[in-house]
């Protein structure tokens, strides 16, 4: 039997892991965390990614659990509405996400603990990278100059058990940063992003958290509201990470999925969508084709697509971070919501706008 190595077991490596045939191929799944995670905010998932949560078998356990989504509005930070964008998708939690792929993996796939740092030592036929923005196996395979690349940004979100009404949910663009609030089954899923100094590792999340109320003193009473019951130990603070462009996830043995390929602001809201994509659609080559075939396929098929989105993102988040032209901004905005449709299946994603942090 083929061997398959997959280096980390978040969404991407989950999904990969119980998409492979455990009649032809004997599987090690490498995570350094020996528990999932239990708190994160929430996730959208647009119509190809449920299609691939169907293909997993989970898509119907989610929609028990998520929340339908069918607009999205788009806000001035002091409340005014600038656009009110179709939606088709559901929201679910990152850690409801996680479980119910977790549920699905094979009972032979091998489970091991561990940080993987060499990848040479794996041994495998075919070597995943599904460990994140800071891969192992990218950079193994790919050199240093693959190497994740910080960006000014600063991510600030959590959960608060207070529900907000659903007209006061919605993204709000301000000058050099934006706010978001979305459903969250345990109340409101709210983020914030701004360019900060912080970090660029270990952010303590009580000092953004000030910096964030600072930042929105005058936004919109929802935004306050929100915030003044943020709690430091129920938020998570990070600065941005992104991948450079690659323009191949494979090399030799291995491959790349999810964050590790093409990890990308969030101002889409597609990364989680893109890693369950890659996923099932490398699981499901690697079961029709050998192994060096397998792999070219899959590089054929996301490639592209996602150095596309990538970048995409990349605008839309300097778009939205503008520190100058509001008013052209916001005009723009209500322009491009009356012409756009978020996460339809015949829509360029391009086109979207974001829905969660």
């Amino acid at each position: 039997m083929d061997t398959i190595s997959i280096v980390g077991g978040g969404i991407a490596g989950l999904a990969l892991a119980s998409r492979l045939d455990p009649d032809r191929f004997e599987v090690t799944l490498h995570e350094q965390r020996a528990e999932l995670p239990v708190a994160g905010t929430s996730l959208a998932m647009w119509p190809d990614a449920q299609a691939a949560l169907a293909a997993l078998g989970v898509l119907d356990p989610l929609r028990s659990v998520g929340i339908p989504i069918d607009h999205f509005p788009m806000w001035s930070e002091a409340g005014r509405r600038l656009a009110d964008l179709s939606a088709e998708g559901m929201v679910v939690s990152r850690h409801e996400l996680l479980s119910a792929l977790d549920a699905v993996v094979p009972d032979s796939v091998r489970r091991v603990t561990e940080r993987v740092d060499d990848v040479d030592r794996l041994g495998a036929t075919v070597v995943v990278g599904a460990d994140g923005v800071h891969s192992a196996v990218r950079r193994g395979r790919w050199g240093s100059r693959s190497d994740a690349r910080v960006t000014p940004v600063l991510a600030v979100r959590g959960v608060v058990a207070d529900e907000l009404p659903e007209h006061a949910l919605g993204e709000y663009w301000g000058r050099g940063q934006l706010f978001g609030l979305g459903p969250h089954n345990e109340g409101t899923n709210w983020y914030t992003a701004f360019r900060s100094d912080l970090g660029p590792r270990h952010v303590d999340a009580g000092d953004a958290l000030d910096i964030a109320r600072a930042r929105h003193a005058d936004a919109a009473p929802q935004i306050r509201r929100v915030l003044a019951s943020a709690a430091p130990e129920t938020t998570l603070a990070q600065r941005i990470w992104t991948t450079p462009r690659l323009s191949s996830y494979v090399r030799a043995d291995a491959a790349l999925v999810g964050d590790a390929a093409h990890a990308m602001t969030p101002n889409l809201g597609r990364g989680a969508c893109e890693a369950l994509i890659d996923a099932v659609t490398l699981g499901d080559l690697l079961g029709r084709m050998s192994p060096d075939a397998a792999l070219a396929a899959y590089d054929r098929a996301r490639c592209r697509r996602t150095q596309r989105l990538r970048a995409a993102s990349s605008v839309l988040g300097r778009v939205a971070l503008a520190e100058r032209l509001q008013p052209l901004r916001d005009r723009l905005v209500a322009t491009v919501g009356r012409r756009s449709l978020v996460g339809r299946r015949d829509v360029p994603a391009e086109a979207s706008a974001r829905m969660t942090g």
